[in-house]
């Protein structure tokens, strides 16, 4: 199959392009320079079409959307919350009316959006039929899956992928947590009761072939285990898979000066279960935490 990727240097698309291409699949990478390999084609998602000639995706059976401004990569002034915005909904409507305006183009779309669509529900069970929540990433999350509108209006099978707390040593939260931790400084972040619903990028990689070959499967689907955990248990699981102390805590008020806002991932709770994957029959390589992040760790799994 040939797939065209946005965000394929990031995290995530760094790990589907090479699980892609392990599946003999043929990537092309919608990059935002010019051109530096004969795999990657320039688009301008500020442009009309993205700036390109839909002749450039001939050939192309699907599109995964994955662009979009790191959330807890700089503190959360006004500018950059901007740009949160602006790299996910500009870049997706743009790409969304390409989409719509080719003739014989991709038939999917699988775009980028996240369980901040649920905004903090103290921990309260949700799936893919609860409403949006409240609070900026959740504005955010609404408008960004609002605009892949076009394409889905032009008949296209438009699945939103809604990411949890992404579980790998490359990158994200887990590798953040990772020096500190080596050294016996693990902490508990805030009261610890707060839920965190996560995936291994492993599981990702596997949900994202799931969907691209699924055709009876559309619209808003989470990504994340059936097993989500407290920060507190998340913090053992760590401490234990690394042979190490974590007996330490970083209060609310402090976490929130030091990351200037950035705590939509480390302080909110909600418990995001992945409903239309598991009905779908989806099965997780790695659903629990321990043997998660002992496989992730290239630790013995017990």
């Amino acid at each position: 199959m040939r797939i065209a990727i946005t965000g394929s240097s990031g995290l995530i698309g760094t790990g589907l392009v090479t699980a892609l291409r392990h599946d003999g699949d043929e990537v092309i990478r919608l990059v935002r320079r010019a051109p530096r390999s004969a795999d990657e084609i320039s688009w301008d998602p500020q442009a009309p079409r993205g700036g390109l000639d839909p002749a450039a995706l001939r050939g192309v059976a699907a599109v995964l959307n994955l662009a979009g401004a790191g959330v807890a990569d700089h503190r959360w002034t006004a500018a950059y919350k901007e740009k949160i915005r602006a790299s996910r909904v500009t870049g997706t409507h743009t790409l969304a009316g390409l989409l719509a305006d080719m003739d014989g183009g991709p038939s999917v779309l699988l775009s980028g959006s996240a369980i901040g669509w649920y905004g903090d529900t103290g921990g309260r069970e949700v799936d893919e039929s609860t409403p949006a929540g409240a609070g900026f990433l959740a504005d955010v999350v609404r408008d960004w899956e609002a605009a892949a509108d076009p394409a889905r209006e032009a008949g296209l099978r438009v699945v939103t992928l809604r990411t949890g707390i992404v579980i790998s040593r490359q990158g994200g939260v887990l590798a953040r947590m990772l020096p500190p931790f080596r050294l016996g400084l693990g902490a508990r972040l805030g009261p610890g009761t707060q839920v965190m619903s996560w995936v291994t990028l492993a599981d990702w990689t596997r949900i994202a072939r799931f969907l691209l070959d699924h055709d009876e499967v559309s619209g808003p689907v989470n990504l994340t285990t059936p097993h989500p955990v407290t920060n507190t248990a998340f913090t053992s699981a760590l401490a234990g898979a690394l042979h190490r102390p974590a007996a330490l805590a970083v209060p609310s008020p402090v976490l929130a000066l030091a990351l200037g806002g950035v705590t939509s991932d480390l302080l909110s709770s909600a418990r995001v279960l992945p409903r239309r994957l598991t009905e779908a029959g989806f099965e997780f390589s790695f659903p629990d935490l321990a043997a998660a992040l002992n496989a992730e760790l290239g630790q013995p799994v017990p």
